[in-house]
């Protein structure tokens, strides 16, 4: 091998190396972030589960809805691809030109749709009806806002991604759960008796928590070399692909994203209240199937089954993506196979271990982080059992987020699309359905949810595979041996533990259980010769790699 050669190698080791070791960067951070998330959660469901609590529940998902569509998805996607071209073929400044460019005609469209929605809000909130629902608009009015500060935060933020800047955009939730965390555990408790005028002022934190969390990006991104100055024209040449690719990815993840608010409507419009107990079905009277309180609780499982997922492939994905996007830039298809393989090994073995992990735990874990003031035990427990069917499929939520991210870094936005738009009408049929089976009930959203990301990770793996050709799927699957191996010792030595410790509290059950599952695991797979725990650890093919270039 020539020393040219060796040289471009070992250069391309220490790219692909440091954009892996970013990942555990991102990981801590936003452990930290979601742990902050944690607490504000707690504050909110802390107000109880009932018919004001599911209309404060209802109307955050409308914005949070834009923050998933953006923050998590479709506007990086379509963005890192076209920006990481441009600094590669026509340097930085041209770069940070095109995001100027890109935040300017963002934030115009944005508070476009935000005055036209708002209107709607405050039109609905005073015809006649229901005080349900004018206080369901009351709320969703209020929050609305939110959406403008966090999609522009999303676009900073992707471009401090690409330019090697993980920590900032990691962190910039902690500001919006700080500020939530103020609001729910010590202002709004002053109006005592009072849930209504508690949960205005959380609302209002919202949009105090988004302004604060964009002025603080523009500033990271000015102090980073971007120019934040206004530019609406003249329109760079970068912005049409960018919106080329925005489109199908915006739709594809808005089905899924759409289908969860939708499936939070259903749960509203089925919910047994005294003033509307029955639903009428084409002449048949039907007792509605659900309780006040079904989507507090169904959102508090959410948060808890997002909390490892956030921390761990999401962190990944956002981590690996710029890589990824790179490879495929320069057609390295070879390192673009290999990056992808390690990426779905580690989320593939992240997800299992924290899906068995979470499933015999939610119960303790529920009750500790929410069995406080007006949310009781019994709701705990309700949100225990949703909890358990949205792990189910950890797996495929963890390796979803790599999958998605590899179509994408070659600019095909539409393939994820077409499963997407395919599933979602799977995933509302289900969960209009199931929701009548009496021992499901409100635990249709976790596992209707389950089996529509496991359909979606195999399609893609396959889609990928026609795509790419082989890439390592003997390694995965070892991977994957080994990752059930580990969890089965985990569950037996976590079982044992519950059998030992049935009388204690549930936080020493949790403490105790948490950290031995997780050495136990963790150890089991490390003699099992598992290489994901080595990369974990930070190893990540030292010597093995730089061998391989000499």
């Amino acid at each position: 091998m020539s020393e040219k050669t060796r040289q471009e190698h070992k250069e391309a080791h220490r790219e692909r190396e440091h954009f892996f070791s970013s990942a555990k960067v991102v990981a801590g951070i936003t452990l930290v972030s979601r742990v902050f998330g944690l607490f504000r959660d707690m504050g909110v469901t802390s107000l109880g589960a009932n018919r004001l609590t599911d209309a404060y529940g209802l109307a955050f998902q409308i914005p949070n809805l834009f923050r998933r569509l953006f923050g998590e998805g479709a506007l990086s996607s379509a963005f890192v691809p076209v920006f990481t071209d441009t600094v590669e073929k026509d340097g930085f400044e041209k770069a940070s030109k095109l995001l100027a460019n890109a935040m300017a005609l963002l934030a115009v469209f944005l508070l476009a749709v935000m005055l036209l929605v708002e209107i709607v809000f405050v039109v609905v909130a005073l015809l006649p009806g229901s005080a349900d629902r004018q206080f369901l608009m009351m709320m969703a009015t209020i929050m609305f806002p939110y959406m403008v500060t966090v999609c522009l935060l999303a676009l900073g933020s992707a471009a401090l991604n690409c330019r090697g800047h993980f920590a900032f955009p990691a962190a910039a939730p902690i500001i919006f759960n700080i500020v939530g965390i103020v609001a729910a555990w010590w202002i709004a408790p002053m109006l005592k008796g009072n849930l209504s005028g508690q949960l205005v002022i959380v609302a209002f934190s919202v949009i105090i928590a988004g302004f604060i969390q964009l002025i603080a990006v523009l500033w990271m991104l000015q102090k980073s070399g971007f120019s934040i100055r206004v530019r609406l024209t003249p329109v760079e040449p970068g912005i049409v692909p960018i919106i080329k690719l925005l489109l199908p990815v915006l739709l594809g993840l808005g089905f899924l994203q759409i289908s969860e608010l939708l499936a939070t409507i259903i749960s509203w419009n089925l919910t047994a209240t005294a003033a509307a107990p029955d639903i009428n079905i084409i002449g048949w009277v039907l007792h509605k199937p659900l309780t006040p309180g079904v989507i507090t609780r169904v959102n508090a499982a959410r948060a808890l089954y997002q909390f490892p997922m956030g921390v761990l492939a999401i962190s990944l994905g956002v981590a690996v993506f710029p890589l990824l996007t790179r490879y495929a830039a320069r057609n390295d298809i070879v390192n673009l196979r290999d990056s992808i393989n390690r990426a779905l090994r580690l989320a593939l073995m992240e997800g299992i271990a924290t899906g068995v992990g979470l499933y015999i735990l939610a119960g303790p874990i529920v009750k500790v982080i929410y069995a406080r003031r007006n949310f009781s035990p019994a709701d705990a427990a309700q949100a225990a059992f949703v909890l358990q069917m949205y792990v189910l499929g950890m797996w495929a939520y963890c390796s979803y987020q790599i999958l998605a991210r590899a179509f994408y870094s070659m600019k095909d936005t539409a393939t994820p699309l077409k499963v997407s738009c395919a599933l979602v009408v799977i995933n509302l049929l289900m969960v209009a359905t199931m929701v009548w089976i009496p021992w499901l009930g409100a635990g249709a959203f976790g596992l209707s949810t389950t089996i529509t990301f496991a359909i979606n990770a195999v399609i893609l793996v396959y889609l990928l595979r026609k795509r790419l050709g082989l890439f390592g799927g003997r390694k995965i699957l070892a991977s994957v041996i080994r990752g059930i191996i580990a969890s089965a010792v985990m569950s037996a030595v976590i079982y044992l533990l519950l059998w030992f410790m049935r009388d204690m509290r549930n936080w020493i059950v949790v403490v105790t259980c948490v950290p031995a599952g997780t050495v136990v695991f963790v150890g089991t797979a490390w003699l099992l010769g598992s290489p994901e725990i080595a990369e974990l650890r930070g190893d990540i093919y030292a010597a093995k790699s730089v061998e391989k270039t000499e």
